[in-house]
């Protein structure tokens, strides 16, 4: 890896914030449906993760705006058939946690996913990806046309796979 020439000498994208209405039930959400583990930091705040060092800082506020899918939260499962049990698990309980905007699994930028919006207005996608997530991306390198948009761009996960095994 080429030394840094950044003006920050950043180590690693370390969190990111989201924001609840009643930190109990959002607890309960994350822990039952999402299966993230959760730690109280304050009355008003928590930190969650799952499988990794990132984590998320969820500070309790009065009202939390809808959250634009596009700025949304990713959770990997193993493969597209538990991406497809995820999706049937949302609809089942969608009135149970408050889920919104439960949007049918498809296959896009070499993944297949779904969307939802939580009961705080948090955007979440639900996706099969590799052991490391979207980090086999980066050995493709800078991408030209159609990038990850590309139809057929899931066949260079294959292939990336194959290589490596």
């Amino acid at each position: 890896m080429p030394e840094k020439t950044s003006v920050i000498k950043s180590k690693f994208i370390s969190h990111g914030t989201l924001g609840s209405t009643d930190l109990d039930a959002t607890r309960k959400f994350y822990e039952e449906f999402l299966g993230l583990e959760v730690a109280r930091t304050s009355k008003i705040s928590m930190m969650v993760r799952l499988g990794g060092e990132h984590v998320y800082a969820v500070v309790q506020k009065r009202h939390v705006d809808k959250m634009p899918r596009v700025n949304h939260n990713g959770i990997d499962v193993n493969n597209d058939a538990e991406v497809d049990e995820a999706y049937q698990a949302c609809l089942d309980q969608a009135e149970k946690w408050g889920l919104t905007g439960i949007t049918k699994p498809v296959q896009q930028h070499g993944t297949y996913s779904f969307h939802f919006t939580d009961g705080d207005g948090n955007a979440w996608e639900i996706l099969s990806n590799p052991r490391g997530g979207y980090t086999w991306i980066f050995e493709q390198g800078d991408l030209e046309g159609r990038g990850h948009w590309d139809k057929n761009f899931r066949d260079r996960l294959a292939n990336a796979e194959a290589d490596g095994a």
